[in-house]
């Protein structure tokens, strides 16, 4: 197994328990975030820690993104006590969201040279979904990030 190979089992079952936390059937891309954004001293956590997205800004990005959500279609989160995610007997099932993310991220270069900044990559060129609108609301150009993250790539250190 490679280190790349370990490093993805390490963000996957991560990701899998952020999905698990939050009550979820699948990993989504969005768990995938918050794992990446937990991933102490890889370049993935850099670069987001480096546009204020730390594991805890990434969650609270994702809530504001829910509240916007449920408000879309008239619901205030706030009027109601909402309880917490029940969570299941079942190991959440990679969703289609964090499938298609990965696909980006292995399409970004050969096996042998990924790294998580492509990860992360692969994650933020999704054009719509949850990471998409909270990045949105938190106020965070996905399009400057997703920079960062190639020019990280292209730094000879990374």
């Amino acid at each position: 197994m490679s280190a790349f190979d370990r490093y993805l089992h390490a963000v996957l079952v991560r990701a899998t328990h952020e999905a698990h936390e939050d009550g979820s059937a699948t990993t989504d891309a969005h768990h995938l975030l918050l794992s990446l954004a937990a991933d102490q001293g890889s370049t993935a956590q850099r670069v987001l820690a480096a546009a204020g997205l730390d594991r805890a800004a990434v969650r609270a990005a994702l809530d504001r993104e829910f509240e916007h959500s449920l408000s879309v279609v008239g619901v205030s989160a706030a009027a109601y006590d909402l309880p917490r995610p029940s969570r299941g007997d079942r190991q959440p099932k990679l969703g289609a969201s964090a499938r298609l993310a990965l696909e980006r991220s292995f399409a970004t270069a050969r096996k042998k040279d990924l790294r998580s900044s492509h990860l992360l990559l692969g994650v933020l060129e999704a054009q719509v979904g949850t990471v998409p609108r909270a990045l949105a609301l938190a106020g965070i150009d996905r399009a400057e990030l997703a920079d960062r993250v190639r020019q990280a790539l292209d730094s000879p250190d990374q």
